[in-house]
């Protein structure tokens, strides 16, 4: 081969295989949405641009609401349930996700909360269930709060916003200046994966990078993000008693994050509230076990 056309040689090469692994990503992300029964969608609200996934028929909506360094996907496996008796959404939150990353924006779990609401107005819903983990939990349990008359159920995984009774391995390990969460590199995305998981999903290892290079990419706004909740205490903890609506209380035995102890001070706080403790369970329910998690609150729906 001649020489001058060997580093134009290698650049098409190198072309070819990152068209080829991001078509292997988006084929993969787009069937696992298919099974579901999901389709991509958005919508602008200045300044954010609202992506998020519908699907299902039914005629009572649920409005699903990821955690911290989460995205709309996470409740992709656990939706394929329950898209046939209803219609979902998962949204991607203003700094995650395909959502717009602004710098000079707050991100505590009241702001969430209210541009939250200028969403679900855009799509018209007036009454709906919401379910939210981890972050998301604290999300759409101060929203119930804020907006009962909107809500017909609240579903609590492992939500954040609680000072619980037991401190996490999480909560020591930030006091030594370690954030579990929050990776830089491949070796601590692994080792985010372990922490939040008793048994990792499955996921194919093109998808893996993936999600792998996304959390990497944006660890440096995600610290921005998790500084500014972390300084705004327990909001959940303190709106729990204003929550009228049916509530569903779903944990990890063994979370490591968020210790399951804040359970029992959802259970107290909230009137009416069932407790679900899953045993041999993680930080995020609904992937680490969709169809189990889905069952527990179809459930809890339907009663």
């Amino acid at each position: 081969m001649n020489r001058k056309f060997f580093p134009i040689y290698l650049l098409l090469i190198f072309f070819a295989l990152v068209s080829c692994s991001e078509t292997l990503v988006k084929t993969g992300i787009g069937y696992e949405r298919w099974k579901a029964g999901l389709e991509k969608k958005q919508t602008k609200l200045e300044p954010w641009n609202w992506v998020y996934l519908e699907g299902g028929q039914g005629s009572e909506k649920i409005l699903m609401v990821h955690g911290f360094g989460g995205d709309k996907d996470n409740w992709t496996r656990f939706s394929k349930w329950l898209t046939p008796a209803y219609t979902v959404v998962a949204v991607d939150l203003p700094g995650f996700g395909e959502n717009d990353r602004i710098a000079d924006q707050d991100y505590n779990i009241a702001q969430q909360v209210k541009r939250l609401d200028e969403f679900v107005t855009k799509l018209g819903w007036e009454k709906f269930h919401i379910v939210g983990n981890s972050m998301g939990g604290a999300i759409s349990g101060v929203y119930a709060a804020t907006y009962p008359q909107k809500i017909l159920s609240l579903g609590l995984f492992a939500p954040s916003g609680v000072n619980s009774p037991e401190k996490s391995e999480l909560s020591k390990n930030l006091e030594k200046g370690k954030n579990n969460l929050v990776a830089t590199n491949a070796e601590e995305f692994q080792e985010l994966m372990k922490f939040i998981f008793v048994t990792p999903p499955p996921i194919p290892s093109f998808l893996a990078s993936y999600f792998a290079e996304k959390a990497i990419k944006n660890s440096e706004f995600n610290k921005y993000i998790f500084k500014q909740i972390r300084s705004t205490g327990f909001p959940l903890q303190e709106n729990m008693n204003k929550i009228q609506a049916r509530t569903l209380i779903l944990w990890g035995d063994t979370d490591r994050v968020l210790s399951v102890s804040g359970a029992a001070v959802l259970e107290k706080g909230i009137k009416g509230s069932k407790k679900v403790i899953l045993k041999d369970m993680g930080h995020v329910p609904m992937l680490e076990r969709p169809e189990e998690v889905a069952n527990t609150y179809k459930e809890f729906l339907v009663k």
